[in-house]
């Protein structure tokens, strides 16, 4: 049996006890109960793909914008001619795209189209075979903790710590963020996303719903110019996922922080996106206006194009179309 390790939360007594020893993430949906019978295991490392190993060094965050971003205006995210080879397989091939400053993109694509691949490049978890990825006017590969610094993930797959508690949680990120007035930034944080009741309960006993809107607040601590979110509301009902789409497109409006947000729900895509990539084969094969992509390729739906493209993705290699 691995050794335990016993973790105090500043200003709290509660103390959680984390398994030693990697152990397989709950994913939300599969059982609230599974804290009630025993303890929840948890893997840190493999729950949060960001910030990197040297993040107790990174500057404190601040919403002020960095010199080169307040005078490039760069792009939130920059990808270019992005390769990502296994041997003979090529799982993403020369993946070229930005997102804008408050804009939400999509990347839709079938499975296996390299979606998952792509994100862990974005996130440093991967290292591309060839191409550039830059957040804001930041380097990834010359300076991997600067330019995760400004980037955060949620996935509903990526639940946080189920023992914990909202507020333990939150905490200990920012802590592991570096943010500067850590207890102030979570409590505006558990305003702004209705935790208030929630914030003394654990997370593993949370409803989906609850759950996404804690990994939210997670993800916005170190105030991200990126944000990633992998299939966010995928586990929620109609009223709870459309709460979450309007707190999303509120922070990309108010914020001015761009989005990348991968779905299956191509309704849903066409409320909340701005512009989608549809990739297949590791290819974008096209790009566009969610609302109008579908008319101009000759399709009665995004969701019948969305079809077209992962049957038959050569009959749509014909260009993107803005």
């Amino acid at each position: 049996m691995p050794p335990r390790k016993r973790m105090k939360f500043p200003g709290s007594h509660n103390f959680a006890t984390v398994s030693a020893e990697p152990t397989p993430l709950r994913r939300a949906g599969q059982g609230h109960g599974a804290a009630r019978g025993g303890r929840c295991h948890f893997d840190y490392t493999r729950a949060l793909p960001m910030p990197p190993p040297d993040a107790a060094h990174l500057p404190a965050m601040t919403d002020e914008p960095t010199p080169s971003d307040a005078a490039g205006g760069a792009p939130a995210l920059t990808v270019t001619d992005l390769h990502k080879r296994y041997g003979a397989v090529t799982a993403v091939d020369g993946v070229s795209f930005t997102v804008g400053r408050g804009e939400i993109v999509g990347l839709l694509g079938p499975n296996g189209a390299g979606k998952t691949t792509t994100i862990n490049m974005i996130l440093g978890l991967l290292e591309p075979s060839a191409g550039k990825v830059r957040i804001g006017s930041i380097d990834l590969r010359t300076h991997r903790a600067q330019a995760l610094a400004h980037t955060n993930f949620a996935a509903v797959y990526s639940a946080l710590p189920g023992n914990l508690t909202v507020r333990q949680n939150l905490r200990f990120f920012a802590l592991l963020y570096d943010v500067t007035d850590f207890a102030a930034r979570v409590a505006e944080l558990i305003e702004e996303f209705d935790l208030a009741t929630l914030r003394d309960s654990k997370c593993g006993l949370l409803s989906s719903g609850e759950q996404t809107r804690a990994a939210l607040a997670k993800a916005l601590l170190n105030r991200p110019q990126l944000l990633l979110l992998d299939e966010p509301t995928a586990s929620l009902d109609p009223s709870a996922a459309q709460i979450v789409r309007e707190k999303i497109k509120t922070l990309a409006t108010t914020r001015r922080c761009g989005i990348l947000w991968t779905s299956h729900n191509m309704q849903e895509v066409e409320a909340v996106c701005d512009r989608v990539l549809l990739l297949s084969h590791g290819r974008i094969l096209l790009e566009g206006d969610p609302r109008s992509l579908a008319r101009l390729h000759g399709a009665a739906s995004l969701e019948e194009l969305f079809i077209r493209v992962a049957r038959e993705p050569l009959a749509a290699r014909g260009g993107s179309s803005a």
